[in-house]
């Protein structure tokens, strides 16, 4: 009975060692495990990140590029005044309708309330829609067009609407053979008929800067540029006008011998100009463009807006 006993003891006083090291195994392997297990997750994690970096790496890059890419586009269209120079059907044949007028119809590129719009026309009505442009895809909208009789222009009016509605292929080249700075556009519609227009800068693309309204009368008789030389200039003096468009002030008669772009005297007209000028130096003081009076200068490029005024000089 003794010995029952002590091996009875024994037993059980090794139980709750045995019980202990076995808890602290299962917690080791468990602490083991979960470790494993973190590890594998932070691994498929960094993977995860990794593969998202590249996708966003090569998705990106070039979305950028074609946004660059159709601003620039949009740009150069918008800093341009279009004519047509040539208009070729499927077969390589002309399409006479807008062939006979192709110098009169003009195009132009510009935007409104955030919207990018077109308008165009043969001579007559004047068509506007908005578009798109989504690489060299040009989409145009529906137009929306005045209502102006055209008789003999209605033929080229409805032949130019239906190739400049929906979608069109576009490509912007310079015109190497021109003097002056001057593109080409080149567009291919959908029924495969090129269109070809030439390109004239904007007189706010040309001098980089946003035209201002004046007003210039020019009297019809030359005066001489300088008092030591015998040259002779236009002579003009600046208009201002209040709200009610009546002439509420004048300047003084000066020599002018710079260009007024547009404008061509005739030497038998007194006449007075609409005129847009545009500063040559961005430096330009601003503060003198509100003064509506301010003499001529070769601070600034001036061209003819409109003749509003001409009387036969006496």
């Amino acid at each position: 009975m003794r010995l029952s006993f002590r091996t009875l003891s024994f037993k059980l006083g090794i139980l709750p060692s045995m019980l202990v090291a076995s808890l602290a195994l299962g917690a080791c392997q468990n602490s083991t495990s979960t470790n494993e297990k973190e590890k594998t997750e932070h691994a498929k994690a960094v993977d995860n990140e990794v593969m998202a970096s590249d996708a966003d790496e090569t998705t990106d890059e070039p979305i950028t590029d074609n946004k660059s890419a159709e601003q620039a586009m949009i740009s150069t269209l918008s800093d341009h005044r279009w004519t047509l120079v040539s208009v070729m059907g499927n077969e390589s044949q002309p399409l006479n309708e807008l062939a006979v007028v192709k110098d009169e119809v003009r195009l132009s590129f510009n935007q409104y309330q955030g919207q990018n719009t077109l308008n165009y026309s043969v001579g007559c009505n004047t068509i506007s829609a908005n578009y798109q442009l989504q690489g060299s895809v040009l989409s145009v909208d529906d137009s929306m067009s005045t209502k102006m009789l055209c008789a003999d222009l209605n033929a080229a009016e409805n032949s130019l609407i239906d190739l400049m509605e929906g979608d069109s292929q576009i490509v912007v080249t310079k015109n190497d053979a021109s003097q002056e700075e001057q593109a080409v556009l080149t567009q291919l519609t959908n029924e495969e008929t090129t269109l070809v227009w030439e390109g004239q800068l904007t007189d706010q693309a040309k001098y980089n800067s946003k035209g201002e309204t004046v007003f210039w009368a020019v009297n019809a008789k030359k005066t001489s540029c300088n008092d030591t030389t015998s040259e002779m200039c236009l002579q003009v003096k600046p208009i201002t006008y209040d709200n009610q468009g009546i002439k509420s002030s004048e300047g003084q008669w000066a020599p002018f011998a710079g260009v007024i772009d547009g404008y061509q005297p005739d030497g038998k007209h007194d006449e007075v100009l609409r005129i847009q000028r545009y500063a040559l130096d961005a430096d330009t003081n601003t503060a003198a463009n509100d003064n509506r009076l301010e003499a001529p200068s070769e601070a600034y490029a001036y061209v003819l807006d409109a003749v509003i005024e001409s009387a036969v000089a006496e």
